[in-house]
């Protein structure tokens, strides 16, 4: 008898769990009870110019609503369907938590141990927070770190070289203290769960989650969403035109936000959550791991604009309020190009998915309201006519910021060197290295791969725009003490001062070519110097009776003394190219050694 593989198995069985679902909600009540929302979705769609949305409806352990509206291409003219994939963001956040929940499980992890227990590596700029993080801190956002979104977007780095990084952001909060926000932990918590596994964190999800769910369509790259005949298009808005725009790949930060998924799919995950850790018969993760995860662990807002809705708090991976005295977990999910939202209402044992194929639009949420109010019979609240408001309230508000924005501008100024000065490579250890090149007249950045043109604002101020993400920053170039440019400091993280990229010497500076020539004997009146090169790309400066100094690249033939503020060595070169004699700086003067 021929070996049936296991994603065969994975794809009977989800056949086989889908089927009578399916067939429930052909018949069951609630499905009456929800049919106009196939005239009330369309219509916000339309209100927020969204091309295509899914969404799937759980209540009392089966599926009773699963369809798609709109366009997953337009162009094309491909419709939504429940088997759509779509980018999922940051609902992806609550299988990382369940990948703790089963190392907890079996042993492996305790959600209150330290973190450094099972990453020794592991480190932070604030040492009590390095200390005593623990893998429940990574996965509440409340590790005192803003955000520092711009450090992996569209980096190349790995994981193990983003986790790596760590220990040079600037945290702008006490440890523990208050909520912000976090991805990279999110990421770290996946980091953990490698390295305490040995495996992948996808592969680790994939086993213990996907295909005991049946969830053989879901995957973790949008280079794999591709390949699938039914993926949606990722769609952005820009000056009021929808407009389609490249997949943006966020692998690196998988266990933050890379799933992507359909609503039928996703069905089961809602139902693993409502169905205190189990789907059928079979466990994934244990009641009491998932009550942990399901529970408050930091108070996350404090807004009570609405009646209807409570404080906001944050378990793990879920966010959790009250709407309209009835308990709600939910959490969205947003990349470029789509806006996600899973929630649960679990003592009512409901929940929903919603999928779309826009960036940052409210309509899932509206969606969710219409939904829970029409399920619990309740007179809906007009949650869509509220965003719209809200949007015109934003948008005021962005006119008088933007009315501002030149308010300090210094007329009449021009940048203190000519611009091809200002081209070269920048770095800093968490940030990685950003590009500065003098182009067609101008200036241009290049930052994880993605371009910003640089237009001079006033003195060494220039503004950095990409248009295409509605990003704007002013940078500002400094001068170093040999007036030349040593450093740009660019705001990429708000909560905190400027990051600021140190000038990085021209790569030929660390070829065997380019030192070799400068190595031997240099003679400054008695004393002897030598210069040697080792490890191929570093010159090392030795004088008798002191230690060896390491000669770090500067500019041209210019070299600065590692540990050894204000001295420098230059060397100079005669008309054919030979090496002469070394200036030396130093706080008492410039001396000459030459070249024996």
């Amino acid at each position: 008898m021929r070996k049936i593989s296991r994603a065969l198995i994975c794809v009977l069985c989800a056949a086989v769990l889908l089927a009578p679902a399916l067939e429930a909600a052909q018949k069951d009540p609630y499905a009456r009870t929800l049919k106009s929302l196939d005239k009330f979705i369309p219509a916000v769609m339309a209100d927020w110019q969204v091309p295509g949305l899914a969404i799937s409806i759980i209540k009392d352990g089966r599926l009773i609503y699963a369809r798609g509206f709109g366009f997953r291409d337009v162009a094309g003219q491909k419709e939504v369907t429940p088997r759509t994939l779509f980018a999922i963001g940051s609902c992806t956040k609550a299988f990382t938590a369940v990948t703790m929940g089963v190392l907890v499980d079996e042993g492996e992890v305790d959600w209150d141990e330290c973190v450094t227990t099972y990453l020794p590596r592991f480190k932070l700029v604030d040492e009590f927070a390095t200390a005593r993080m623990t893998p429940r801190d990574l996965l509440c956002h409340r590790s005192g770190l803003p955000r520092h979104d711009m450090m992996w977007y569209n980096a190349a780095a790995t994981r193990e070289e983003l986790f790596s990084r760590l220990q040079y952001l600037e945290p702008n909060r006490d440890f523990r203290t208050h909520y912000q926000y976090q991805n990279l932990m999110f990421m770290t918590a996946g980091y953990l769960v490698e390295q305490v596994s040995g495996t992948t964190w996808e592969k680790f999800v994939e086993t213990r989650i996907f295909y005991p769910l049946g969830m053989t369509g879901s995957n973790f790259s949008v280079e794999d969403s591709k390949k699938s005949p039914d993926h949606a298009l990722p769609y952005a808005k820009r000056d009021e035109e929808v407009t389609a725009i490249p997949f943006r790949n966020i692998d690196t930060i998988g266990p933050a936000g890379s799933i992507n998924s359909h609503v039928t799919d996703m069905a089961n995950w809602v139902l693993l959550n409502l169905s205190e850790g189990k789907l059928g018969d079979q466990a994934i993760v244990s009641e009491a791991s998932l009550k942990e995860i399901h529970s408050p662990q930091m108070i996350s807002g404090r807004n009570l604009r609405y009646d209807e809705t409570f404080y906001s708090l944050y378990g793990m991976g879920w966010g959790m309020t009250s709407y309209r005295g009835h308990v709600l977990l939910s959490h969205g999910g947003g990349i470029d190009g789509f806006t996600a939202l899973v929630s649960l209402m679990p003592k009512d044992e409901m929940g929903l998915v919603i999928l779309t194929n826009l960036g940052g639009n409210p309509v899932p949420q509206a969606v969710m309201y219409q939904v829970y109010d029409r399920l619990l019979e309740l007179k809906p609240v007009d949650w869509n006519g509220r965003f719209l408001k809200q949007r015109e309230e934003g948008e005021k508000e962005a006119e008088k910021v933007k009315e501002k924005e030149d308010e300090d501008r210094v007329a009449d100024t021009r940048p203190t060197l000519a611009l091809d000065a200002y081209a070269g490579d920048y770095t800093h250890p968490g940030y990685g290295v950003l590009r500065v090149t003098h182009k067609n007249g101008g200036l241009e950045v290049n930052y994880n791969d993605i371009t910003y043109e640089l237009d001079h604002y006033h003195y060494d101020v220039f503004r950095m725009e990409n248009e295409l993400l509605g990003q704007t920053r002013k940078v500002a170039f400094s001068l170093d003490l040999k007036a030349n440019v040593g450093s740009v400091a660019v705001p990429l993280e708000p909560a905190v001062d400027p990051v600021v990229f140190v000038r990085m010497p021209e790569e030929t500076m660390r070829e065997r070519a380019f030192l070799e020539p400068f190595t031997g004997e240099y003679q400054m009146e008695q004393v002897t110097i030598t210069i040697r090169l080792k490890k191929e790309d570093t010159l090392f400066a030795l004088v008798s009776g002191q230690p060896e100094y390491e000669l770090v690249p500067y500019q041209g033939t210019r070299f600065t003394l590692k540990g050894v503020p204000g001295v420098s060595f230059e060397f100079i070169r005669d008309e054919a190219g030979a090496v002469i004699e070394a200036k030396i700086t130093q706080p008492e003067g410039v001396f000459t050694a030459k070249k024996k």
